[in-house]
């Protein structure tokens, strides 16, 4: 089988980049990683030879391109159903890709305003109305993962899938503004960060803020 391309940004800023990658790093599926540093002169053209979007994340697998997020973790759970990166039961799966589907396209207020900063601790800003609502409704996503389909582990879905994969990039963010958050959300955060592929992530980002 062809080795498994994943072509990414910057871990300390790329949140898309950060959800395939703990993906592929949290299953034990072997990939080669192609890093191209953000905000470059040469970015766009850097990206655009791995990516027609001229975006990442992007995968490459033989001749096949995948070049959206939700796209190369649905294209990995079909490829390596061992790693069981939906949950097994079919209600549960719905509500993993619906929410997965929700995190995709939507809480611009809270991406916007709260940008990912992997490596550093920042002060927490003023925040708008517009986040709160949407960290108010990424609470309540949680915390009904937790109570309907979590009673297996410490994750939304008990055990490590994709949502985990798409919510880690919230939880560094609310962790590294020091976000004032419920009960469950805080013990939520704490499963994530103690994930073998997140404290990977978080030591690769410090890497690079290092070299720059």
């Amino acid at each position: 089988m062809p080795n498994l391309i994943l072509c990414i940004g910057d871990k300390n800023l790329s949140s898309w980049s950060m959800r395939p990658w703990i993906a592929l790093e949290q299953s034990g599926i072997p990939f080669e990683e192609v890093l191209i540093r953000l905000k470059q002169d040469d970015t766009r053209e850097s990206i655009l030879k791995h990516s027609p979007s001229g975006r990442v994340p992007s995968l490459k697998h033989g001749d096949l391109l995948i070049w959206d997020s939700l796209a190369i973790l649905e294209y990995l759970a079909e490829t390596f159903p061992s790693a069981r990166l939906w949950p097994q039961a079919p209600d549960a799966r719905a509500y993993a890709r619906t929410i997965c589907a929700e995190m995709h396209s939507g809480f611009l207020a809270m991406r916007t305003q709260l940008p990912l900063n992997s490596s550093t601790k920042k002060p927490c800003p003023e925040l708008t109305e517009a986040t709160r609502e949407d960290l108010k409704r990424i609470e309540e996503l949680w915390r009904e993962c937790r109570q309907k389909y979590g009673a297996s582990g410490p994750l939304l879905f008990g055990n490590f899938t994709s949502a985990d994969a798409f919510f880690a990039p919230v939880v560094l963010r609310l962790e590294n503004y020091s976000v004032e958050v419920g009960e469950c959300t805080r013990a939520y955060m704490k499963s994530v960060l103690e994930l073998s592929s997140v404290r990977k992530w978080i030591a690769g980002a410090k890497a690079e803020v290092g070299k720059a």
